[in-house]
């Protein structure tokens, strides 16, 4: 049988470079990264080649926005 799971990694981000949004990686998928909004919402797909890793404060910023949103619907 498969190992069981271990535990999650740490949340990484990244800029599609095509928009200037900042998105939370959530998978792969068919090549493409899936960002979804720090504070969450609707995912997208990017291309790789159109994503480049969060700086630290955009990272920060993240971070603080979905901290946000989960205190304000309990999470």
């Amino acid at each position: 049988s498969p190992p069981p799971p271990g535990p999650p990694g740490p949340v990484s981000y990244a800029v599609d470079t095509r928009t200037d949004r900042l998105g939370q990686v959530m998978d792969r998928h068919a090549g493409r990264l899936q960002l979804r909004p720090p504070q969450g919402g609707v995912e997208w797909d990017c291309p790789p080649e159109y994503a480049r890793p969060a700086s630290e404060a955009e990272t920060l910023r993240a971070r603080v926005a979905r901290l946000n949103a989960e205190s304000r619907w309990g999470l």
